[in-house]
Formats: structure tokens, sequence, C-alpha cells
């Protein structure tokens, strides 16, 4: 059996863990708590929870406009349960999510490109064009 659950909504959300998670990562360690707060207010969320404790060891969120298109991002599992399905977990969820699954899906990422691959993204080429937040 699982050690681990994944919960779905903003409210299934712990706040402060998840600012934890962030700081682990290299695109978001910087971010604080009130723009973390706002991103999850109007983002699809998704948790991976330890089933004793309720403590939160994973993240991810969608952003979407529910028609065309959803935006995978903020993709992280704490360092010390990377590497047993957790990340997978957190994708299967979302590719089964009935709201955004028949959209056009994006992300942006260094790594993890395998995994990404498994659920049909493909590299981007030099269509996609970004802009750095200030």
């Amino acid at each position: 059996m699982s050690q681990y659950i994944i919960k779905t909504g903003k409210d299934a959300m712990h706040l402060e863990e998840v600012k934890a998670l962030l700081e682990q990562s290299y695109w978001a360690n910087t971010r604080d708590i009130e723009t973390i707060k706002k991103s999850i207010d109007y983002s699809l969320c998704y948790g991976a929870f330890l089933k004793e404790t309720d403590k939160q060891i994973g993240f991810a969120r969608v952003v979407t406009d529910y028609a065309t298109l959803y935006y995978i991002c903020d993709v992280i599992v704490d360092e010390s349960y990377r590497g047993i399905g957790i990340g997978k977990a957190l994708l299967d969820t979302i590719h089964s999510n009935k709201e955004v699954c028949s959209l056009k899906g994006i992300l942006a990422t260094n790594d993890a490109h395998e995994l990404y691959r498994k659920y049909g993204f493909q590299e981007g080429g030099s269509i996609y064009m970004g802009k750095a937040s200030k």
C-alpha cells in the first residue's frame, strides 16, 4: 500500500509546506508566501500527502482557461521522497482531470523531460517565447 495520497483543490494545500517545497526548486525558491497563496487561489492545485501525518510532500498546479489551453507549473516533490513515483502520481491525476485533459497542454522545464514525454509532451523548438517577470 502506498504511503501517500493525492489530494486536489486549493483548500487541501498546506501553504507553508508548499512554500518549503518551492524553496527546493530552481524556479521558485525565492517566491514569497503572498505570491504563492495568490497562485494557489487562481489555479487547479494538486498535492501529495503522507497518509500517516498529512504532511504535504508534493505539489503541482495547472493554470487554464478551460476552453483551449492549460499550463502545468510548479511540479515539485520533496527531495526526501523523490524517485518513488510521486511526481508521476501528480501528473496521472492532472492528466485524468476531465476539465483539462482534452485541451492543449504546455509546460516549461529544464529537466524531467522523460517524465513529461510519457504524457504526450514534446519539445517545442523555437516556436515558444517567454517573458520573465519583473
